[in-house]
């Protein structure tokens, strides 16, 4: 795990934000915002790529770009991580899952080969592959077979955890549309709306105007 650097909180605009919220017992906040993803899937048909490591790329580049998805919370302080990975459920054939942590690359070329390596390891594994203390990663997860309009999370509050939860369902289509509900639950110490914004407003522009 790598720490870009440490926030200090005398400077941190939002201190005031922080010390409020990071005392709840649930400091999490949710949104569920469905994306336009018809030409997104246009593309990779035309490209031959898979749709799923597409999305699930352009979702980590949005995450990486917004600063305040990046941050945690580690023994009380702040820190700006250097680059953040997912850690995503695999569905194994025997309907069980594990966890798996496919790094981040800027390349959808390099991000897709490790992706498709670390989901057949998962695949090929047994129990939920769990690896403590990661703060460098999203949770995430995708139900292709399942279109939501919310979400909610298993939650372990005596575990303090401030690492945003994104999940992704089935599009459907639309009024001639094909719409995506993609979930975020960010700490709200951490990130407010306004971030969450700035995330779902670059994920829709990836996914309008496709590209590798």
């Amino acid at each position: 795990m790598k720490l870009l650097k440490k926030i200090d909180l005398n400077s941190y605009p939002r201190k005031e934000h922080f010390e409020f919220f990071e005392q709840f017992d649930e400091p999490f906040f949710g949104l569920t915002v469905e994306i336009d993803c018809a030409k997104a899937t246009q593309f990779c048909k035309e490209e031959k790529i898979s749709f799923y490591q597409f999305y699930t790329f352009q979702i980590l580049k949005a995450v990486n770009e917004v600063p305040e998805l990046r941050h945690r919370i580690i023994d009380g302080e702040i820190f700006d991580m250097e680059e953040v990975h997912v850690s995503s459920t695999v569905l194994r054939d025997n309907k069980t899952f594990g966890f798996s942590k496919i790094l981040y690359k800027s390349s959808f070329a390099e991000f897709a080969e490790g992706m498709k390596e670390e989901t057949e390891r998962v695949r090929n594994s047994s129990g939920l592959q769990l690896i403590p203390g990661q703060h460098d990663v999203i949770h995430y997860t995708a139900t292709p077979w399942l279109h939501f309009t919310s979400i909610s999370h298993a939650r372990h509050f005596k575990f303090k955890d401030s690492i945003p939860k994104l999940a992704v369902g089935k599009a459907v289509e639309k009024e001639g549309k094909r719409m995506m509900p993609v979930s975020i639950h960010a700490h709200h110490a951490l990130v407010d709306g306004y971030y969450v914004g700035l995330f779902y407003e670059k994920l829709s522009d990836y996914l309008h105007n496709p590209k590798t």
